[in-house]
């Protein structure tokens, strides 16, 4: 699943590929992936602009004159900018058709994706139950520290929690806790506010530097709109073999259903 440096990579690339745009036309091939009917969904949309970019969480968010387009890509959506004439792709289920003669495509492998129609002024803290997001004020030691309190859960479940903290996903949270030198099934309550802080910090560092390197490739989202993450060469332990610190093979165990890879030398 695309994390925050992937979504905000697609949407800063759609921004200076699309911002401006005038949507003619829009076909639902797959009704199931939007929030209402085909023909109020486009009904909506035909005559609109991309005016504005948003990311929230792991969510697109296009601000038009008066609708907002909330995009969740899930597991496998990509967006692609064709000629109208490009060939049709099976697993391309809604097509926007730009004034300019290209079309703005959402594809995805596994139809999980998500798109639905928002008012403009909706509600964008307690948005979908997302939690603060890892660059704002919010998101802060004291705040974590508070949080963890109340949980005995794994710190890396923890992280993955959407309410909790919104972006994070299983690629990023493996190396924020590198950095830390905490190991994925420690328990929350027994992190200290000097890890809470420690924990805020290299979240804002790690995702600062994936966003500039264009996130990762293990799983590629933005390879579509010509843009290739580079980040994946900068992992100290997900989907490593050995510690890129210190050489020790890395382990791999599971928490919350998902493989979590840590060093057992650099985290103590």
């Amino acid at each position: 699943m695309p994390e925050l440096p992937e979504v905000e990579t697609v949407l800063r690339t759609l921004e200076k590929k699309i911002a401006g745009e005038e949507i003619l036309g829009v076909a639902v091939r797959y009704p199931k992936m939007i929030d209402r009917s085909p023909e109020a969904f486009a009904q909506k949309l035909i005559g609109k602009h991309f005016l504005q970019f948003e990311r929230r969480g792991k969510y697109l968010l296009f601000g038009m004159e008066d609708v907002v387009l909330c995009s969740h890509l899930r597991m496998e959506g990509k967006y692609w900018i064709l000629p109208e004439d490009a060939p049709l792709d099976r697993h391309t289920h809604v097509i926007f058709e730009l004034a300019d003669g290209r079309q703005l495509r959402y594809h995805d492998t596994r139809k999980f994706g998500r798109m639905e129609l928002l008012e403009p002024d909706f509600d964008r803290r307690t948005f979908h139950g997302l939690g603060p997001e890892p660059f704002s004020p919010e998101w802060n030691g004291a705040y974590l520290y508070r949080i963890v309190k109340q949980r005995s859960t794994p710190i890396k479940s923890l992280l993955l929690d959407q309410s909790v903290v919104a972006g994070i996903g299983n690629i990023y949270a493996d190396e924020i806790l590198f950095a830390c030198g905490i190991r994925p099934r420690v328990s929350s309550r027994r992190l200290t506010k000097t890890q809470c802080e420690a924990i805020v910090e290299a979240t804002r560092d790690i995702l600062s530097r994936a966003i500039q390197a264009g996130g990762t490739t293990i799983r590629s989202y933005t390879s579509s709109l010509g843009v290739s993450g580079l980040f994946q060469l900068s992992c100290n332990v997900h989907a490593q073999k050995t510690c890129q610190q210190c050489g020790q093979m890395i382990k791999i165990v599971r928490v919350g259903g998902r493989s979590s890879y840590y060093c057992p030398r650099c985290q103590k």
